[in-house]
């Protein structure tokens, strides 16, 4: 899976720097082509002449490593590499990518890749935990990146804890399990319904839902990566997308997502409905602010188009489609109701009352239903909960064959 495969490798000044001599050999090994590019710290524990003999390419360090005007295109890197991984990362490092602090020709790099990329921490066991380090992390997790987590063992402090670089050889096999899963959902078209809907009340108000979009957000990442071309239909929500797979189509009311959705589906290999869509709007929109009275204010609601039913009964036998069911109570019954209900292949399900679950986190746990039974999943991080769901809609397609 690694073979002709261009990784720009990052590595920063930790005592596992010595490990990159390692990671750079098993990586060309298995056929990858790898540059390098060391912070000035780098450079302290392990030299640019080793890691160059390593790859037989120049390091790259500085910007402009010559006094002839020539100088190092970190733009050209991030179009060049299918991977760029950080290994060992430091907390200095790993909290000048979380905000974007590009004093150096590494962070420059990161800042401009178009590839995924793969970040393995090395540091202390006090510095690993810490809330900021912590802070980091979730949000270069929130941007895509992928955190290859430390081991626990002893450290150069000589305490033991978490906070050891994953050894080489697991670090390979991270990436070899990334790139095998790429191609497999090419030639398909998913479609993917995110985040929520507002139901107007007057020009100023609306009913809405805390959804962030980032699960669905996470899943159209997941898929466009695995080479399918994603219809997203999203709601209101602050996120942005980075894959050109994506085809982003904004929405607003569960009126607007229902149309959407309806039109598209047709056009869709498989359809996965992540929303929070309301299920009740206004029977009428003032149009004009409405104001505070002693005497408080009444409003009739009616039922929104059941998108998950209305794709239920249109789908082909060659579609696919998956629901999400949000539950506080009897999660399983109501799910499997859904499930059958709404002719869906299976059912995604979060319940409330799981800690670190649910609106505005950027975990969650959840458990697959299908006619075949139920499958439990730990807590994750939304990348991950998407992935596991991917394998389950890749899964489908492999029984098809």
């Amino acid at each position: 899976m690694m073979q002709g495969k261009k990784i720009v490798l990052g590595i920063t000044g930790s005592i596992a720097a010595y490990k990159a001599a390692v990671l750079t050999r098993g990586l060309i090994k298995k056929g990858a082509e790898v540059q390098i590019v060391i912070t000035p710290a780098g450079k302290e524990f392990i030299t640019p002449i080793t890691l160059s003999a390593l790859t037989s390419k120049p390091v790259i360090s500085e910007f402009f490593s010559q006094r002839d005007g020539t100088w190092h295109s970190h733009v050209d890197l991030g179009l060049w590499a299918d991977a760029m991984l950080i290994a060992p990362a430091t907390a200095s490092t790993i909290g000048k990518m979380a905000n974007g602090i590009a004093d150096n020709m590494l962070i420059t790099t990161y800042l401009s890749m178009k590839a995924p990329v793969f970040i393995a921490p090395a540091m202390d066991l006090d510095m690993f935990a810490h809330p900021a380090t912590q802070q980091n992390l979730n949000t270069l997790r929130a941007f895509g990146n992928h955190i290859i987590e430390p081991t626990t063992g002893e450290l150069a402090s000589h305490l033991t804890g978490k906070g050891r670089m994953e050894e080489p050889e697991k670090i390979i096999e991270y990436l070899e399990t990334f790139f095998s899963k790429q191609q497999t959902l090419q030639g398909r078209t998913i479609l993917i319904t995110a985040g929520p809907t507002y139901e107007r009340i007057d020009p100023v108000r609306f009913i809405g839902n805390y959804s962030s979009g980032k699960m669905g957000y996470a899943l159209a990442e997941e898929c466009a990566h695995r080479g399918a071309k994603v219809i997203l239909i999203s709601g209101p929500v602050n996120l942005t997308t980075k894959h050109p797979n994506i085809q982003r189509i904004n929405t607003e009311s569960a009126k607007e997502m229902y149309e959407a959705a309806v039109e598209n589906y047709q056009h869709a290999d498989a359809g996965i409905l992540c929303a929070a869509v309301a299920d009740f709007t206004p029977e009428t929109i003032s149009d004009e602010k409405i104001k505070r009275t002693q005497n408080g204010y009444s409003l009739q609601l009616k039922p929104t188009q059941d998108i998950a039913a209305a794709l239920g009964k249109i789908k082909r036998q060659d579609q696919r489609l998956v629901g999400f069911a949000l539950e506080t109570n009897d999660e399983t019954t109501n799910a499997r109701n859904k499930l059958k209900n709404k002719n869906l292949d299976f059912i995604v399900l979060n319940s409330l009352n799981d800690k670190g679950a649910g609106f505005r986190c950027d975990t969650n746990k959840i458990t697959i239903i299908d006619c075949n039974g139920t499958t439990p999943y730990p807590l994750k991080t939304k990348q991950e909960v998407a992935s596991d769901i991917v394998d389950k809609l890749v899964s489908l397609y492999r029984k098809d064959s």
